[in-house]
């Protein structure tokens, strides 16, 4: 069992990856191509903040099944800013008007979480992609 949901949180950060640099990559292209606000980059942006809590309930999961070291710790921390960081513009956003709504907070925030995902993974002397 904690080899399995060892792997399901180890593999997930492709997942993570590819939302994070979609919704980085649309948020750009609604900005320079100043596009209304739309559906899109709310799916984007949600879809990646939604594989980043799913991260954290794996992670969560490997440290009440034993798998914790404190050489994680740092991981841990970069990982809950880089959660906090992806949902603030999601939050954000929705509450905003819809003529006040604009794509460069999910950039920015995309932007800053990926950041720190990647601090995180390197934290703990992984590699991003490997």
């Amino acid at each position: 069992m904690n080899n399995m949901l060892f792997n399901a949180h180890s593999g997930l950060r492709y997942l993570i990856l590819l939302f994070g640099v979609l919704t980085v990559l649309y948020a750009i292209y609604g900005m320079v191509s100043a596009r209304p606000y739309d559906k899109v980059i709310r799916i984007l942006s949600s879809s990646f903040v939604g594989t980043i809590h799913l991260q954290i309930l794996f992670g969560l999961g490997l440290i009440f099944t034993g798998q914790f070291q404190p050489a994680v710790t740092g991981h841990i921390f970069m990982m809950l800013f880089a959660a906090a960081s992806a949902q603030v513009p999601v939050s954000v956003m929705r509450r905003r008007p819809e003529e006040a709504k604009s794509y460069t907070p999910h950039g920015v925030g995309a932007l800053a979480a990926l950041a720190f995902i990647v601090g995180g993974i390197m934290a703990i002397g992984r590699s991003i992609l490997g």
